[in-house]
């Protein structure tokens, strides 16, 4: 099977590629490596370098019969969105529009999407499901939130079609130099460099973070899902457990072997205060399960970023 990845550049498309071609997929990827590195490619993946919602790009990948498509690729910052809101409109939505009409014209059956936990915004009621409502707080999110009804629309056209709503991702391999992309990786890569962490917003705001391993196992699952009674479907990818800026701060500092000094100042535009999501579909209906302790996580994460730091 052949299957684009967009994204391969980056942290979460370069692990889910890498996966697939361990699994023997042919796997081809555009990424424009504005935040991803090409170095993060795997060897034995087709790379086109380039943005995603570029025309002379699409006309390249029809070249291709693709058995599904995955998404990944975009501007992945509330924060950033607010200071370019048509790039973050073309990166996110306009190339999942180009995307799908690429599959609807090429006859690809399958489309994935990784879509945010920011499209709900915030909620009275923290604890969020597939069904609450949204409401979006930066111009990131109401891209994601357009591409899935874009998504929506192309699933009756024979394209079957699967959103996963992912919470905070955090792991190995993430990007450590985007300071406005990753509460965890930012607080990370400030402790490590400058031993002082400068927190943008309340320590009370929360999380619910998702290892990237077990996002990846996600995306392999909605990929060999056998679910035929719709061609539509939201998930939630999350771990349904909520850990407040403090806490996450402080397991941080915790794992390191020197002391940090931290810094509360005025949050940014569009940050939301907090909800964390209600995994019981994708259990459900995937059989999904989070495999990774999140302190075991944040821990294997520390060392990892340590070693990098010290080459």
């Amino acid at each position: 099977m052949r299957i684009l990845v967009t994204g391969a550049a980056g942290f979460i498309g370069s692990a889910l590629a890498r996966r697939l071609i361990e699994e023997k997929y042919e796997v081809v990827t555009v990424d424009n490596l504005s935040t991803g590195k090409m170095q993060n490619i795997p060897k034995d993946c087709k790379s086109y370098i380039g943005n995603v919602f570029d025309s002379s790009i699409i006309g390249e990948l029809k070249n291709y019969n693709f058995e599904a498509i995955f998404h990944i690729a975009g501007q992945s910052s509330g924060e950033i969105s607010f200071d370019e809101p048509v790039y973050d409109l073309q990166t996110n939505a306009q190339s999942t529009l180009m995307l799908l009409n690429l599959a609807k014209e090429t006859g690809c059956k399958k489309f994935i999407y990784t879509s945010s936990m920011s499209v709900y915004g915030d909620h009275k009621e923290e604890f969020v499901n597939e069904e609450s409502y949204t409401s979006p707080k930066s111009f990131y999110a109401v891209g994601k939130l357009a591409s899935e009804n874009y998504m929506k629309i192309y699933s009756t056209f024979d394209i079957k079609c699967t959103v996963l709503r992912l919470f905070n991702v955090y792991g190995i391999g993430q990007n450590m130099e985007n300071l406005k992309q990753g509460m965890l990786s930012i607080y990370l890569a400030q402790a490590i460099k400058n031993k002082h962490i400068v927190v943008k917003g309340s320590k009370d705001r929360f999380r619910d973070f998702v290892n990237v391993n077990d996002v990846v196992e996600a995306m392999v699952l909605a990929l060999n899902s056998e679910k035929t009674n719709s061609n539509f479907e939201i998930y939630n990818v999350s771990n349904s457990k909520k850990y407040t800026v403090e806490e996450l701060v402080y397991k941080i500092k915790n794992n390191l072997p020197y002391n940090v000094t931290v810094e509360y100042i005025k949050g940014t535009p569009g940050d939301q205060h907090g909800i964390y999501g209600d995994n019981t579909k994708i259990k459900n209906e995937l059989n999904w399960q989070s495999q990774t302790n999140f302190d075991e996580g944040i821990a294997e994460m520390v060392k990892w970023a340590i070693q990098r730091e010290e080459k």
